[in-house]
């Protein structure tokens, strides 16, 4: 198993919650936790791909303006 340091529990408001130390700091900004037996697990949100986002995207009911799609002008090499 990985690594282990102390770390004590406090209040939040109506919420318990521990500080991360430095050198357990998740690169995101937000995770989701679960249990597994006695123990919780902190996971960083795994990172949306790109199909997942397009399908989360409304269609686009305004009509897109046209696009001239001119000839590329000649170039001397």
């Amino acid at each position: 198993m990985g690594e282990y340091r102390h770390v004590k529990l406090f209040r939040n408001g109506r919420n318990q919650a521990v500080r991360i130390p430095r050198e357990f700091e998740l690169p995101a900004g937000e995770a989701v936790m679960h249990r597994d037996g006695d123990r919780l697990v902190i996971e960083p949100l795994p990172k949306l791909r790109l199909a997942e986002v397009l399908r989360g995207l409304k269609p686009v009911t305004d009509g897109l303006p046209p696009i001239v799609d001119k000839p590329p002008e000649p170039v001397a090499l």
